[in-house]
């Protein structure tokens, strides 16, 4: 939807430049002073929309001067205005034809190549771009043609140069956004979908999609106020509950997180997501039971969701109950067979269990068929590394060539680039490690593992900014903290009727 609607806008805007050009004809193409007639009267009528007044005149002109690109130029135009668009690609064509760089004829055939989502558009559009490198149109068309092809890296480069058009072209700014997204740039992207909520106040996708982004973006609050006009209706939307509970849980605000998404399940009971969120929401705050309890009603309602047997076997593992886990691991994996959440949580269950050949023997099989999952890689590494894969080792080598496969795919996978720094520290590879550890921590300040792998690596290195002291305290801060019983993500159990609501 989101290409479509913006392929007809820029199309529209395209043809436009095209027929403004239409009164300054006589100098753009160099009228003569022995033949100004024939084009000042094809002029007037293009000007008045006379087209096929004017494809006679044009026609007429044709057959004394066949080689003439600017007659061939304005036929595609009479063409294109009389709604024939087929015959004005021909025209626009002949007269490239005769003159590649005819500017107005390269316009004219890519706006009808790109309105017919034709990638023909995209070679066109690029040599108009040779002629006029700043075009802001040309670049948005191209951004758009590049987003259809899920190009979102030449997508975000193209639109960035075609803001000026972008901006009176929602459709063209949302892909423009998507893109940005899909690019990791969550702090460039929070300005377009600001853009586009201020274009479409009314709109609750608009409005989601900003909250998306800001919840992404770590800007919970934001978020939160951004939602409240689709949390105050009726009948809210259980994905803007859905997202909501999420921001509130990140805020601090466990019991409203856990309501919204309560609420969320009320309203959709068939909709697995908000159940595994809510199995998320039960990990996080070691409420296990609760969350089981939870995952039950799901499965009643949804007893062919692989997911939903993958979140109560996570759970069923945290409690130690390893034969159940198992079980719901093996159930997903007949439901899905396709799916490699079911072996990551299989893998994870046998690495608690210190199963550590099985759990590799799981990973790795899943791994012919999932290349492109970057937990799965990182699972390889950690695997690897609890093994005791020496340096220089071949495991040794598979450990880091795993968790840095896991970072590409995934670049704010913090977990695998601890395996990583930690692996480089192993090695020597001091300044490897203190990248690796740095990347983490920007994606997470509070990762003690990053923080110690960062102060080891900076003490090999001889700490030349002066860190360590800084560090030391900032490690014995996070330990301090994670050891308090009534600690930030414990403060809360979860609860139904019945249960005690917070710890004491």
């Amino acid at each position: 939807m989101v290409v479509l609607g913006c392929w007809r806008l820029l199309t529209r805007a395209l043809v436009l430049v095209c027929l403004l050009l239409v009164p300054f004809l006589g100098t753009i193409f160099g009228q003569t002073a022995s033949n100004p007639n024939p084009l000042r009267t094809i002029d007037s009528a293009l000007r008045s929309r006379n087209f096929e007044q004017a494809l006679a005149l044009i026609q007429e002109q044709l057959q004394k001067t066949p080689r003439d690109a600017r007659l061939w130029t304005l036929e595609g135009i009479a063409f294109a205005g009389s709604g024939k668009d087929k015959e004005a690609l021909v025209a626009y064509n002949k007269a490239l034809s005769i003159s590649p760089e005819f500017l107005a004829a390269l316009e004219g055939a890519a706006g009808l190549e790109f309105k017919a989502e034709s990638d023909r558009a995209i070679p066109l559009l690029n040599r108009i771009l040779k002629l006029r490198p700043a075009e802001p149109t040309t670049h948005a068309m191209l951004g758009v043609m590049a987003y259809k092809k899920h190009d979102c890296a030449s997508a975000v480069g193209h639109f960035r140069q075609g803001r000026p058009v972008l901006a009176s072209q929602p459709s063209a700014l949302e892909a423009f956004g998507a893109c940005l997204m899909e690019q990791h740039q969550e702090e460039e992207a929070l300005p377009v979908f600001e853009q586009l909520l201020a274009m479409r106040t009314e709109d609750a996708h608009a409005r989601y999609n900003l909250a998306v982004v800001q919840v992404t973006a770590k800007r919970n609050r934001e978020a939160i106020e951004t939602l409240q006009p689709l949390l105050a209706q009726n009948d809210p939307d259980p994905d803007a509950l859905d997202l909501a509970s999420a921001a509130y849980e990140e805020a601090g605000d466990t019991p409203k997180a856990v309501s919204l998404l309560r609420q969320a399940i009320v309203a959709s009971p068939r909709t697995a997501r908000y159940y595994v969120d809510f199995a998320a929401l039960s990990y996080k705050h070691e409420s296990y039971q609760v969350g089981v309890d939870m995952i039950n009603v799901g499965i009643k309602l949804l007893p062919e969701s692989a997911s939903l047997y993958i979140a109560r076997g996570i759970l069923f593992i945290q409690m130690g109950n390893f034969e159940s886990g198992q079980m719901d691991f093996e159930t997903a994996n007949k439901l899905d067979p396709g799916q490699a959440a079911a072996a990551v949580a299989q893998g994870l269950a046998q690495l608690q269990q210190s199963n550590l050949d099985q759990a590799l023997a799981t990973v790795e099989e899943q791994l012919k068929t999932h290349r492109q999952d970057a937990f799965l890689h990182y699972l390889k590494a950690e695997i690897l590394t609890q093994k005791g894969a020496e340096v220089d080792s071949p495991e040794y080598g598979a450990a880091v060539a795993a968790a840095a496969e896991a970072v590409r795919l995934k670049p704010d996978l913090v977990l695998a680039r601890d395996v990583l720094g930690n692996l480089y520290l192993k090695a020597g590879q001091n300044e490897r490690a203190i990248e690796q550890s740095r990347l983490a921590l920007r994606d997470n300040p509070s990762d003690q593992v990053a923080t110690y792998h960062l102060l080891q690596a900076l003490r090999k290195a001889k700490d030349p900014r002066g860190e360590i002291p800084g560090l030391v305290k900032k490690l014995a801060a996070l330990r301090e903290e994670a050891q308090k019983p009534d600690g930030v993500g414990l403060r809360y159990k979860l609860y139904e009727p019945g249960r005690t609501q917070h710890r004491q």
